[in-house]
């Protein structure tokens, strides 16, 4: 059938990976350090992945090409979501963008005179957790500015401590593809809650409003909360 598919230009493609996390339905890959689209009956041709190739080697052309299948999507996914199955190339890509579980302290105690990560997962920006990472699954997610980490100086011990982070900020980033991103997320997991922890600034009420968005979106009945934090430092 003719449709809509994506085109990677391999000439351009430097191979950093940053379009992977983009498809939520995992049909690009870095094989042999290109971006590759896996099978064409994978992509559904809407062009997620556009907007994050540094490069422009990504564009969308009409030819003929099998018709997107969601149940082989859902069955593409399950093979390779489990990175203990089936674990990620060490080679190739960004590793911004790559998938690690860490482990965090027990306790929000600090030891040896230093104060210890709660940090359970790795990325954290939103735009590179794809919508099918392990770390989301029955998740308590917080989703933070880019500033309060720095503003609040006991963000890991009282805020972050057995959550899964995203961040982003809503003033200088793309806010639709932040909405679609996150929507994709509620949608696809079990997520128990979402605490937003947004700046007393006007401009970071955006990320109150993409998360309220978002579940909205996903026809899901989530708690969403919110912290603010003042820029000296302080909870208001």
């Amino acid at each position: 059938m003719i449709r809509e598919i994506v085109k990677i230009d391999e000439e351009k493609c430097n191979g950093c990976g940053l379009c992977v996390p983009a498809c939520a339905e995992g049909a690009i890959q870095i094989i042999d350090g290109k971006a590759r689209l896996v099978a064409d009956n994978l992509c559904d041709g809407l062009g997620a992945c556009l907007g994050h190739c540094p490069q422009d080697a990504i564009t969308i052309e009409r030819r003929n090409a099998d018709h997107f299948d969601e149940e082989q999507v859902a069955a593409h996914l399950k093979t390779n979501a489990a990175p203990a199955a089936r674990p990620r190339a060490a080679h190739g890509g960004c590793p911004s963008a790559r998938l690690h579980h860490l482990e965090p302290p027990a306790t929000q105690e600090d030891t040896g005179g230093s104060r210890q990560s709660h940090l359970g997962h790795w990325p954290v920006q939103l735009q590179l957790v794809p919508p099918t990472a392990p770390f989301l699954a029955n998740a308590d997610l917080l989703l933070a500015a880019d500033c309060a980490p720095f503003a609040y100086a006991d963000f890991h011990r009282d805020i972050l401590q057995g959550k899964t982070l995203l961040i982003g900020c809503p003033k200088l980033d793309d806010g639709q593809a932040y909405l679609n991103r996150l929507t994709a997320i509620v949608q696809q997991n079990h997520i128990r809650r979402l605490t937003v922890v947004r700046m007393e600034v006007p401009c970071c009420a955006g990320l109150v409003s993409l998360a309220q968005q978002a579940v909205a979106a996903s026809g899901k009945d989530i708690p969403v909360e919110t912290i603010t934090i003042g820029i000296r430092g302080d909870l208001k």
